[in-house]
């Protein structure tokens, strides 16, 4: 009888393990926030409790690849159910998966195959997107020139835009497409990238445009997924007219523009000149008045 419980007590122990390995680890929102700061390779795949036969379809395809991931990378294969961080990484409904690279996030656009996943991955263990400043854009791009460097697509951004922040992981998916044939970056338009943005007349974020053989493309699609966004960069560009990328302006000339976009920028600056400048005209006709008046006086006076 003793030895009949502890078979069965063995024999359950081992089934817990196997499912156990039969699906991911689900982790809290805070959990995730936590290994996300700490560790340098983290998989996750989103999923969803509503709707979702695909979630379960990926998840089958990720197990595959697991001790893959963990023997090669020391990765973390995670899951996350229901979470708000999905949007920021796809706004589209279904299973999304996301690899992190110390904390940047990269999203999964291929074929739900296990071998495409793992070789997607590990062709891009670190991130692909570049970062260009006002010292370090015409030198890196030759944008003006269309010398040697290639072509560049480059995203202009702000800290504050929730739509660039939301495009992170899809700028990443981009630059993971076009790698072999081109140069994907990002330009911070109100910090060190302020200069460059004023250059080709950035006024709204994001923006995108592809510098090529000395010419601008502004893509002006509303579709902002990637597939859409690599189609620009192959083909789609030559429907757009080209724009010619002019030299660097001037220290006086970006000082001009400067001025010209914090008045674009703060339209109020006008009002509140116009009523300044009504209130200074109203102030000098009314003591010209009233100087006539006096003048008058002091001529019957004299008489």
């Amino acid at each position: 009888m003793l030895y009949s419980s502890i078979f069965i007590i063995i024999g359950l122990t081992f089934i817990n393990c196997a499912s156990s390995l039969e699906s991911l680890e689900i982790v809290s929102d805070d959990t995730l926030l936590k290994d996300l700061k700490t560790e340098q390779y983290v998989v996750v795949l989103f999923t969803t409790t509503k709707d979702c036969p695909e979630c379960e379809s990926y998840e089958n395809e990720i197990l595959k690849i697991r001790d893959d991931l963990v023997d090669i990378l020391s990765a973390w294969v995670l899951k996350s159910v229901d979470s708000p961080f999905k949007k920021l990484y796809n706004p589209s409904k279904g299973p999304t998966l996301v690899f992190f690279r110390n904390g940047i996030p990269l999203l999964y656009d291929g074929p739900l195959n296990d071998e495409e996943i793992l070789q997607y991955i590990l062709d891009n263990k670190e991130p692909i997107v570049k970062e260009l400043t006002d010292d370090t854009f015409e030198h890196l791009t030759q944008a003006s020139t269309g010398a040697t460097t290639g072509d560049w697509f480059v995203m202009f951004y702000t800290n504050d835009c929730v739509e660039c922040q939301r495009l992170g992981a899809r700028w990443e998916a981009v630059g993971a497409k076009l790698k072999q044939r081109l140069n994907v970056a990002r330009v911070n338009k109100y910090t060190t990238g302020a200069a460059t943005a004023r250059r080709f007349n950035v006024y709204d974020v994001p923006e995108f445009i592809l510098f090529r053989q000395g010419k601008m493309y502004r893509y002006q699609i509303k579709k902002h997924d990637v597939n859409a966004f690599v189609l620009f960069a192959k083909e789609w560009y030559r429907n757009v007219n080209g724009e010619k990328v002019q030299v660097p302006p001037s220290p006086f000339d970006d000082l001009t523009l400067m001025i010209a976009n914090f008045l674009r920028e703060n339209p109020w600056v006008f009002k509140l000149g116009s009523i300044v400048l009504a209130v200074i005209i109203i102030i000098t006709v009314i003591s010209k008045l009233r100087k006539k008046p006096d003048t008058t006086e002091k001529k019957d006076k004299a008489k």
